[in-house]
This record gives structure tokens, C-alpha cells and sequence, in this order.
């Protein structure tokens, strides 16, 4: 990626979202015997096809985390504790109170009740799940420090495989929401830790065979097309369970933006001003605060399909994340880069 640039894919992220969009509504309205198809490939409310596609978006962002980095955490401790402290004690919580705010209170003229419920779930999901691989994007964008990001998405990592399931299970709980644990659980099995497993094996055995520059600049960069694949058709599936519905409610889609739009400003907003009242250098804040910003989409949608089904309203919020991801986390470089001047001149 050359100086200021972002990858095709990613700068247009939202528009191929939109086009799958119309492509799985399509599908779903027009040939429902796909989506029914599919769905005689489920276990235990798992779609395989879809479990498959996200193991091939997730598998590669874990080889590129250098999991030996974490030892050099305790070398700069201050942005760390700030983003840790954020992630796992602020984010899942206001994002759950925004949510239920907007969707239960501001737009209750407008949502279903059971519906408002199924959003607030996917909300949940999306915020007890930090980035983990756009963030090297947001973070080389607004020139953070590259090695401190693999510390702060290492760390992050570990700590999803312990806290994601608690505290989704804890927030969902207070909305009455029945969560199978057993099921949480082996989300967070079949989407985190064998992934991790597996990109830490892989990562740690072909580094030692064939090198480390055959690794970054050959290896990883045979499942760039396969991720964005696995991305893209995804989308189409669950949007082809989604079809009927968005037809028959289309501000559905606006109405779950909006929370999450409003939910990463205040998030990012937070981490900028915490980040400057502790004096952090300027390529340490631009990590810290854009990890805890945007969101490991792809968890959330493996776990919301796992939980409540592909064509529930917690998978529909998760995919409406994606949708908004990319221009608002643009729009956050932005302002990231504007300070970056008035920042420097404020360090201790």
C-alpha cells in the first residue's frame, strides 16, 4: 500500500456491501429456492457455507498478528491500559445503552418490539468484538505506530477468546434475550480460537521454513482475492434470507445505522480526548483510538447467525456494521490526521 493509500477493496467496501445488498434481496425475492437450499446445509443452527466463508475471512487477518509482540507490551503500558479500558470496559456498555436508547425509545414508532430486540442483539455483538484487521488500515492511515497496533490487536485477541462470550451473554441477558451459552461458546471455538490457532501455527512454522519475507510478501498475499470473496458472498447469503423483509421494511437498514454511527463517533471521540489528557505520543494515540472505534465485523456476523439465524435481525444488524464501517472509519482518519499538528505541539 504506497504512502496515504488505502487497498481498492477496502476504500469501496461499503459500496460492494450495497451491491451485495441488492444482489442477495434479489436472489431471496426472485429465487427463494436458494436461500431454502442452503438451509438444508445447517448444524445446530450453523449454515456450513457460511462457517466455511467466514473461516477464510478470519484465518488470514490471524497470520498477520504477531502474537511474540505482546511481550513488548509493558514497554509503552499507558495507550494500552487507555485502549483495553475502552474496548472491554466502556464499548460493549454504551453500545448497548445507544442502541436500546435509539431503538426502543427514539424509534419506537418505527420498530417492532421483538424487532428492536433483535437489532439491540446484533449492536451487542458488534461492540463486544474490537477490530482486528481494518484496524492495521485505520492505524497505517493516520500514520500510528505499526508495531505498537500488532501489540494493541495481539492483546485484544487473547482477550476476545475470555471476555466476548461473558459479556455478550451479560448484556443480552438484561434485554431478555435467551442466550444458549453452549452455543456462545462454541461460536467463540469455531470463529476465534481455531483461526487464531491455526494462524499462529502456520505463521510460527512457515516463518521458521521458508522465512519471513516469503511469508509477508507471498503467503499471506495468496488469500487476499479468497477474503474478499468469502467476504462478499457472505453478504449475498444472508441478504437472500434478508430479501423479503428489507422489500417489505426497507428503513430498517437506516434505522440500525444510526445507533451504530452515533456509537463510533462517541467511542472515538473518547479515546481522542483520554488519549491527549494523558499526553500520548501522536502514533500511539492513532491506534488506540481507532481499535476501539471500529468493530471485528466478522465475529459478529459468524456469532449472530450462530445465536439467532441468517435471516434473524441481529444478523442484519451485524451486516449493516459493514455497511458503515468504511466511510465513517475514513471520516475518523481524517479528523486523526487534522490534529495531528496541534497534537504534536501539546506532548510532554
Amino acid at each position: 500500500m504506497s504512502k496515504g493509500k488505502i487497498g481498492f477493496f477496502a476504500k469501496y467496501l461499503s459500496i460492494w456491501v450495497l451491491m451485495c445488498i441488492i444482489l442477495g434481496v434479489a436472489i431471496g425475492h426472485f429465487l427463494p429456492i436458494v436461500p431454502k437450499s442452503l438451509q438444508y446445509f445447517e448444524i445446530a443452527n450453523v449454515s456450513l457455507p457460511v462457517a466455511i466463508l467466514i473461516w477464510l475471512m478470519i484465518y488470514p487477518m490471524m497470520l498477520k498478528v504477531d502474537f511474540k509482540s505482546i511481550l513488548s507490551a509493558g514497554k509503552k503500558p499507558k495507550g494500552l491500559v487507555i485502549t483495553l479500558i475502552i474496548n472491554w470496559l466502556i464499548k460493549p456498555f454504551t453500545m448497548y445503552a445507544i442502541a436500546w436508547l435509539f431503538l426502543k425509545i427514539i424509534f419506537k414508532a418505527w420498530i417492532p418490539d421483538n424487532l428492536s430486540t433483535e437489532y439491540i442483539a446484533g449492536a451487542v455483538l458488534l461492540g463486544a468484538a474490537p477490530c482486528t484487521a481494518m484496524v492495521f488500515v485505520w492505524s497505517y492511515l493516520s500514520e500510528g505506530n505499526p508495531s505498537y497496533t500488532v501489540v494493541q490487536v495481539a492483546i485484544n485477541d487473547l482477550i476476545i477468546l475470555f471476555a466476548f462470550a461473558p459479556i455478550v451473554a451479560l448484556l443480552l441477558g438484561v434485554s431478555n434475550v435467551q442466550v444458549p451459552l453452549m452455543t456462545l461458546s462454541l461460536s467463540v471455538v469455531l470463529f476465534v480460537l481455531i483461526p487464531l490457532v491455526a494462524g499462529m501455527l502456520s505463521r510460527s512454522i512457515l516463518i521458521k521454513t521458508k522465512g519471513l519475507d516469503w511469508f509477508n510478501n507471498v503467503f499471506t498475499k495468496k488469500f487476499d482475492g479468497i477474503t474478499e470473496l468469502g467476504l462478499l458472498l457472505t453478504l449475498i447469503i444472508i441478504f437472500s434470507f434478508q430479501g423479503d423483509k428489507i422489500l417489505s421494511y426497507p428503513l430498517a437498514i437506516i434505522l440500525i445505522a444510526v445507533p451504530l454511527i452515533f456509537q463510533t463517533y462517541f467511542i472515538f471521540f473518547l479515546g481522542f480526548i483520554v488519549s491527549r489528557f494523558a499526553r500520548l505520543p501522536y502514533n500511539i494515540a492513532a491506534p488506540s483510538c481507532m481499535i476501539g472505534a471500529s468493530n471485528f465485523f466478522e465475529l459478529a456476523v459468524a456469532v449472530s447467525i450462530s445465536l439467532f439465524g441468517i435471516a434473524s435481525g441481529a444478523a442484519l444488524a451485524t451486516v449493516v456494521g459493514v455497511l458503515v464501517e468504511v466511510p465513517i472509519m475514513l471520516s475518523l482518519v481524517a479528523i486523526m490526521n487534522k490534529s495531528k499538528l496541534s497534537w504534536q505541539t501539546k506532548e510532554l
